[in-house]
C-alpha cells in the first residue's frame, strides 16, 4: 500500500460515510424510477408481454457488460466508473423527462431507459465492490458490507410506497426529475468531497491489451480453486432460490387471495428481515470462519423455503418471509468480504464483474424452467424441493475444504 492508499484507510470513516451517502442517495432516486415505471408499463399495458420485455431489457445489458465493467474497474479509477455511470443514468433520466413532457411518451422509450439503467448498474456494481477495499480496514470489511446492506434494504422497503405515494399526487416526470437531482447530488459528493486515490494498477501504464487483461482475469478465476467452488455453489444457489424469490408473490395470489395488501406485506416482511440480518451481521460480525456463517445462512433460507411451501396461514407465511430476508445479508456479507479479502487488489474489479454477471443472469434465466413449471404443478411442490435441495446444497460449504480454509482468519490459515 502506498502513501497516498494509507492515508484514504486511515480517513475511512470519514470516506466510507461519504461514499455510502452518496450511494443510498443515489440508490433511493433510481428505485423510485424503477418501480415508477414499472407499475407505469403495468398501469398502462396490462400485458405481461410488455413486463418480461422491461424484464430482459433490465437485466441483459448488465449481464454482457459486468465482465468487461470488471477489466475497467481494474484498469481505471474506480470513483471515476461510479461518477460516469451516476451521471449517465442521470442524463439519460432528464432526457427521458423532457420527452414526457413534451408529449414523446412511447413505451420503447421506457425499454431504452432500462436498458440504459442496467449499463450503469453492470459498470457501477464491480467498482463499487472492488473500491470498498481501498478505503476500509480489512477488519471493518463486515461491519461496513453490512450497514451496506441495512441501507440497502431500507430503500427497499421505502422507496416501493415513496413511489406510489409521489405518482398518487404527481406524474411520473416529477419522478424522473428526482432521480436526476438525486443523482446530481451523489455525484458532486464524490467529486467535491471524497478523496480516493487510483489503486495501483490504475496509476500504472497499461502495458497489456484489453483482452490479454481479461483472459488473465478469467485464468485467474480459473486457476484460483477457492473461486471456482465458490462462483459454482453461489450459482447453484441462486437458481434453487428463484422461486422463492419470484413465484411467491403468484402463490399467495392463488393461496391466500388476490388483495393487495398481501402482496405489499410480503415485500415489507423481506425488506424489514434484510434491515434486521445486515443489521446483526454487522453488530456481530458473524463467526470466525466465515464459511461457517455462510453455512448457517444457507440452512436458515433452505429450511425457510420449504415452510413456504407449507405453512397455511398468512401470518405465519409472513413470518419465515422474514426469515429469508434475514438470512440474506447474513450470507452476502461474508461472501463479498471473502472476495474482498482474498483476491487480490488489481483483480477485484474483474472478479467482482463476474459475480455480478452471475447474480444479475441466472435468477432471471432459471425462471425459464420454474415459471412454466408453476403452471403445470403447485408452486408450493417447487419451494418445498428447492428448500429441501437448497438444505442438502448447504453441507457442501463446510465439507469443502477449499471453502473451509478460505473462511479461516487470515492469520490461522494454512501458508501455501
Amino acid at each position: 500500500m502506498n502513501q497516498r492508499e494509507q492515508l484514504a484507510t486511515q480517513n475511512w470513516k470519514k470516506n466510507i460515510t461519504l461514499f455510502l451517502t452518496s450511494q443510498t442517495i443515489s440508490l433511493f432516486g433510481s428505485s423510485l424510477v424503477q418501480y415508477a415505471i414499472m407499475w407505469y408499463i403495468t398501469l398502462t399495458t396490462q400485458s405481461g408481454i410488455m413486463m418480461t420485455i422491461s424484464i430482459i431489457c433490465g437485466f441483459v445489458p448488465a449481464f454482457f457488460l459486468s465482465p468487461f465493467a470488471g477489466v475497467w474497474a481494474d484498469r481505471y479509477n474506480r470513483k471515476l466508473l461510479i461518477i460516469f455511470s451516476d451521471s449517465m443514468i442521470a442524463i439519460a433520466t432528464l432526457i427521458l423527462a423532457i420527452l414526457f413532457l413534451n408529449g414523446y411518451d412511447s413505451m420503447w422509450l421506457l425499454f431504452v431507459m432500462y436498458a440504459i439503467r442496467a449499463v450503469g448498474t453492470g459498470i457501477q456494481m464491480p467498482a463499487v465492490g472492488a473500491i470498498l477495499p481501498q478505503i476500509v480496514p480489512e477488519d471493518k470489511l463486515t461491519k461496513v458490507n453490512g450497514v451496506n446492506g441495512s441501507i440497502q434494504a431500507m430503500i427497499m422497503l421505502l422507496s416501493p410506497m415513496a413511489s406510489a405515494g409521489l405518482l398518487s399526487i404527481a406524474t411520473i416526470e416529477v419522478i424522473f426529475f428526482i432521480d436526476v437531482i438525486t443523482a446530481a447530488i451523489a455525484v458532486l459528493t464524490l467529486v467535491l468531497f471524497l478523496k480516493i486515490p487510483a489503486h495501483k494498477k490504475a496509476q500504472e501504464q497499461q502495458t497489456t491489451s484489453y483482452f490479454n487483461d481479461f483472459k488473465a482475469g478469467l485464468d485467474y478465476i480459473k486457476n484460483h480453486e477457492f473461486l471456482k467452488k465458490f462462483f459454482t455453489f453461489f450459482a447453484l444457489f441462486l437458481i434453487l432460490a428463484a422461486p422463492a424469490s419470484f413465484l411467491t408473490p403468484l402463490q399467495v395470489t392463488r393461496t391466500f387471495g388476490a388483495n393487495e395488501w398481501y402482496l405489499s406485506a410480503i415485500e415489507i416482511a423481506f425488506s424489514i428481515g434484510m434491515m434486521i440480518g445486515g443489521i446483526a451481521i454487522a453488530t456481530w460480525g458473524g463467526f470466525e470462519n466465515r464459511t461457517h456463517t455462510m453455512t448457517l445462512s444457507a440452512f436458515a433460507f433452505g429450511i425457510c423455503t420449504l415452510f413456504l411451501g407449507i405453512v397455511p396461514v398468512f401470518w405465519i407465511y409472513l413470518i419465515f418471509m422474514g426469515l429469508i430476508g434475514v438470512a440474506m445479508p447474513i450470507f452476502n456479507t461474508p461472501a463479498t468480504v471473502l472476495l474482498q479479502e482474498k483476491v487480490e487488489g488489481d483483480y477485484l474489479g474483474r472478479v467482482f464483474g463476474v459475480m455480478t454477471m452471475i447474480s444479475t443472469s441466472v435468477m432471471p434465466l432459471s425462471m425459464l424452467v420454474f415459471g412454466p413449471l408453476a403452471d403445470m404443478i403447485d408452486i408450493e411442490w417447487l419451494l418445498i424441493g428447492t428448500g429441501i435441495v437448497i438444505f442438502i446444497l448447504s453441507f457442501s460449504l463446510v465439507g469443502s475444504k477449499v471453502l473451509m480454509e478460505a473462511g479461516k482468519p487470515v492469520d490461522k490459515q494454512v501458508s501455501e
